[in-house]
């Protein structure tokens, strides 16, 4: 049997990052919660809207969907190892939960084209097979699946379209495969225990940290003389300094969150995660009421900036307070009710 998680960990450390990376995504999903018309001028911007925009491809394009995808890894294995610890089939009780997802994501795309949902209950389909797995098993498959993604970008890169291999490399190097490293990497740090031992792995993580900066710097270096240059190959230099990126984020993240003031001061930030279906389509909603008040024809960067700050600041708030009524989000438990049934009632 699986060794289950407990709550306190999740609520913690878990909740918190979860509710930074839904702040991050934000900041990319802002701009696609308002279909542009056919014939509409995206404008090329200048002056500050320049820099925030690079600055957004730098340090948060593809970083923090990564990060919630990570968690969504992390949030499968605690999810079925409870199950399996309760005498519940953990793999078959995981599927119906993806089925699930799967239909409150296809609802959600009917108002918001870029929802992710129905997409990672698709993909997540693709760890079931992982969760028998021995660590070094899911370890070796991890590093080949990653090493193929950079490869595969790096040749993209340099060789551009690559002839015959070029749609086999879109495929490779898509978000797809990008989501399904991050799920694994997620199970893989759950399983193994690494989300209880932060402080045991203190050692290892600075040593991580370290090899990750300097990659990091050069990425974003990379990455700011191509979006200068308006090099067309901008969105696989994005993605290839994504992973360092990510791994350098969240070990800083768990780093400093195991700081029991750091983790007072982000509470109210744990209750946005502790949400994170309700509030993640909530956004979209809340973005486009905002959009429509503002009566814009195009978000700029810094009209991205902006709403993604008061639609956090919101969440911010509710979140808050609806948890001093109830013990979790209205979506979550709708989620809940058609993973279990009406008669499916087991301790939170």
């Amino acid at each position: 049997m699986n060794p289950s998680i407990p709550q306190k960990q999740r609520i913690v450390s878990l909740d918190i990052i979860r509710g930074l990376a839904l702040f991050g995504i934000m900041f990319i999903n802002v701009r696609g919660y308002m279909l542009l018309m056919e014939g509409t001028l995206i404008p090329e911007y200048s002056g500050a809207n320049s820099v925030i925009e690079i600055l957004i491809a730098m340090f948060v394009e593809k970083k923090f969907f990564s990060i919630f995808s990570f968690l969504f890894g992390v949030g499968f294995y605690i999810f079925a190892s409870r199950a399996e610890k309760r005498g519940d089939r953990p793999r078959w009780r995981f599927t119906r939960r993806l089925m699930a997802l799967f239909v409150i994501g296809i609802i959600h795309v009917l108002f918001f084209w870029g929802s992710i949902l129905a997409i990672y209950a698709v993909v997540g389909l693709l760890l079931l097979p992982f969760y028998h797995a021995q660590v070094a098993t899911i370890s070796k498959w991890l590093g080949v699946i990653m090493g193929i993604y950079l490869l595969a970008l790096l040749t993209k890169i340099t060789l551009g379209g690559a002839g015959a291999l070029t749609g086999v490399l879109e495929f490779i190097i898509s978000d797809v495969t990008l989501i399904f490293i991050m799920f694994l990497a997620g199970f893989l740090a759950a399983k193994a225990d690494w989300i209880r031992r932060i402080n045991d792995l203190s050692k290892p993580m600075r040593w991580i940290q370290m090899s990750m900066l300097p990659i990091c710097i050069g990425s974003s270096i990379w990455i700011w003389v191509a979006f200068q240059s308006g090099a067309e190959n901008l969105p696989q230099i994005i993605a290839l300094g994504t992973i360092p990126m990510v791994i350098l984020y969240v070990t800083t993240m768990f780093s400093i969150l195991e700081n029991e003031k750091v983790q007072r001061f982000f509470k109210p930030v744990s209750r946005v995660g502790q949400m994170a279906l309700t509030n993640y389509v909530a956004q979209s909603f809340i973005g486009l009421a905002i959009i429509s008040l503002m009566n814009l024809e195009v978000v700029s960067p810094i009209h991205a900036v902006i709403i993604a700050i008061l639609i956090f600041a919101l969440q911010l708030l509710y979140s808050t307070v609806w948890f001093k009524f109830f013990k979790m989000g209205p979506l979550e438990r709708v989620w809940r009710f058609m993973t279990y049934g009406k008669n499916g009632r087991v301790r939170i």
